[in-house]
């Protein structure tokens, strides 16, 4: 870690803008909607990412998007009570696949029972 601080080096606190973003979004009537989502700790987040590319390796080829300004996004997630921004996310969760349906009155799947041995 270096110790001293140069005129053209950042600081960790600022802020340096991500410029044009590719913003995850959905259906909402006639319109696109910016997609929100959460944190593994359970935060609320506006995503973009900084390609198409990369959108599509961690959201699928099918994800609709918008192109915004890291300002516009920001700007437009404040009000709903979102402040923080994650850019270009690696890790991101599955689909969740389709549940089966179980009938009512249907018996309830069993584990396989294992018989304890005596010695």
């Amino acid at each position: 870690m270096c110790l001293f601080l140069y005129d053209d080096d950042p600081e960790p606190e600022e802020r340096t803008p991500a410029g044009p973003l590719y913003v995850p979004a959905r259906p909402g009537g006639a319109h696109l909607v910016v997609q929100l989502f959460r944190t593994p700790l359970g935060t609320r987040t506006a995503v973009g990412f900084t390609s198409p590319d990369r959108l599509t390796a961690a959201l699928g080829a099918d994800q609709p998007w918008i192109r915004l300004s890291e300002a516009a996004l920001r700007a437009m997630a404040e009000p709903l009570g979102v402040r923080l921004l994650t850019v270009d996310p690696a890790l991101t969760a599955p689909p969740v696949a389709a549940a089966t349906a179980i009938a009512v009155g249907a018996p309830v799947p069993q584990a396989p029972e294992t018989t304890a041995r005596t010695a």
